[in-house]
């Protein structure tokens, strides 16, 4: 099967989570045979919880559609490097690949702070491919606090 990159829909996910007030950020869940099976955005103000993370808020859902803990073969994409508390969920959930955009120095989980999947207690290692649509997830995360700063 050839590779189709699901950015775009995490990208859209993102713009509109911005667009509501949160920190865009945007993720999407897709099943082996590439069925999109959840599409998230960061909700935690609206929601008034602070693990309401796009990457959450997708596992959630795609777990929900199917049926079960575990998304073993399914792909996640998300336009930020997760967090530590979502890197946890992608291993507990057994998700197979990890794309993210935006590298997170200041909160990522995977390649810088916690590194998660590095861990020997990591239940399950993804495989990880970062810079996936990058600038473009950078431009937004970049608009996006400049505009409340400015």
């Amino acid at each position: 099967m050839q590779f189709r990159s699901h950015m775009d829909k995490a990208l859209e996910a993102a713009r509109a989570a911005g667009a509501r007030g949160e920190v865009p950020v945007g993720a999407v869940v897709v099943a082996p045979g590439g069925q999109v099976l959840a599409v998230a955005g960061n909700r935690t103000r609206e929601l008034n919880d602070p693990t309401a993370h796009a990457e959450m808020l997708a596992i959630r859902a795609a777990c929900a559609a199917i049926g079960s803990e575990r998304l073993t073969g399914h792909d996640l994409y998300v336009t930020l490097e997760p967090c530590a508390m979502c890197a946890a969920a992608i291993s507990a959930a057994r998700i197979a690949r990890v794309y993210y955009g935006a590298s997170d120095p200041k909160s990522g989980g995977v390649a810088h702070g916690a590194r998660v999947f590095s861990h020997p207690q990591a239940h399950h290692k993804p495989e990880v491919y970062d810079g996936i649509a990058g600038r473009e997830a950078e431009a937004l995360l970049r608009d996006f606090f400049a505009d409340r700063r400015g």
